[in-house]
């Protein structure tokens, strides 16, 4: 049969894959592990120098062989390491028994009898016991700690990448908030106030002056802000928004004095009053309110953005404001932190942050 066919492929899988992690770097510090057994044996032992090197390069092999082996044992109700400890503990005093009774020619009873062999056979299967334990164990200590640094690096990856979207996340949603047709029509409305004389310009360009001050520190803002502060931006946007459509808009925002200080991911509650505006009270023909409200929850706090627009439709689209808002809370809060959307009775939505007050 053609060693090379699709039959004996497995087998050829299987065997490189028990015999993973038995590399050169191994196989010489076994080499040479052996030989120095050998060398500290050999003033006790009348044997010639180089059979007692072959037997304990021979047996170094056999513990490397059967760690090696134990290593890539599927995984079962006992742990890998003991299997490995158990592996060459047993080799040590086999692999000796195996060679002191080739030398003698397969005769066993001869081997108990002669003083001299069995004599050497324990000093030998001794040391070998004692020495690849005392490996075995540095070798489980040193791989548990690569696994360690290795899960340790991909924690840090994980947590750089979730902390890369989240920046991405909150750029685009500070773009959204100063984006060219927020302004642009704005401006617009301003400049139709003011060339029809009306008394409302005043009022909409200081709003929208104020809205900018609140918006634009937080371009550079990392850290996160407070939910007082995240509260004032809000009232600022739906002052404008209310003065551009004052017969369509209303709005009220209660936030407790014992949650101002609590700290808030910048332009997120910002990102909620914009989605009920956008998707709830523009899309109605009466327009419709906005009610923002907070209050403490076990230990954490829940903030909501209640709109009566059209409500949640079946035939919309999820957007990823949504998205980009739960990725920064997971990277800000933790993954405790959740937006919960609701129906309220008789229309509109009620979106709702949960998060922990720690």
């Amino acid at each position: 049969m053609n060693p090379s066919s699709p039959s004996t492929a497995p087998a050829a899988r299987r065997r490189t894959g028990w015999l993973a992690g038995l590399n050169s770097r191994r196989v010489t510090i076994a080499l040479i592990l052996g030989t120095i057994v050998a060398f500290a044996l050999n003033p006790i032992f009348i044997t010639p120098f180089p059979i007692l090197l072959g037997r304990t390069l021979v047996i170094s092999m056999a513990l490397l062989l059967a760690f090696t082996l134990a290593g890539n044992w599927p995984q079962t109700l006992v742990p890998r390491w003991v299997m490995q400890l158990i592996a060459v503990g047993l080799a040590a005093p086999l692999a000796t028994f195996a060679l002191y009774v080739m030398f003698v020619g397969g005769d066993v009873s001869r081997l108990l009898q002669h003083e001299g062999l069995l004599s050497g056979f324990l000093w030998i299967a001794g040391s070998s016991l004692v020495v690849g334990l005392l490996l075995t164990l540095g070798a489980l200590y040193r791989e548990r700690d690569a696994q360690m640094h290795a899960q340790a690096l991909e924690f840090e990856l994980e947590r750089s990448t979730l902390a890369r979207q989240a920046l991405d996340a909150q750029l685009r949603a500070l773009h959204a908030q100063i984006e060219p047709h927020f302004l642009f029509n704005t401006l617009a409305n301003v400049q139709a106030l003011v060339e029809t004389g009306s008394p409302r310009a005043a009022p909409v360009l200081r709003s929208l002056i104020a809205y900018l001050r609140a918006a634009m520190p937080r371009l550079r803002d990392e850290s996160g802000s407070t939910l007082a502060a995240e509260t004032e931006l809000v009232r600022a946007y739906l002052e404008v928004m209310h003065l551009r459509m004052p017969d369509r808009l209303s709005y009220s925002i209660d936030l407790p004095a014992e949650l101002a200080r609590l700290r808030f991911p910048a332009m997120a509650l910002l990102t909620l009053v914009e989605n009920a505006i956008r998707h709830g009270i523009d899309p109605s023909e009466q327009g419709g309110r906005i009610e923002i409200g907070a209050r403490s929850e076990g230990g954490g706090a829940r903030v909501w953005v209640l709109d009566t627009g059209v409500g949640l439709r079946d035939t919309a689209r999820p957007g990823t404001g949504l998205a980009n808002l739960r990725e920064r809370l997971t990277v800000f809060f933790g993954p405790r932190a959740q937006v919960e959307l609701s129906e309220h009775t008789p229309s509109g939505v009620r979106a709702e942050i949960v998060f922990p007050a720690d």
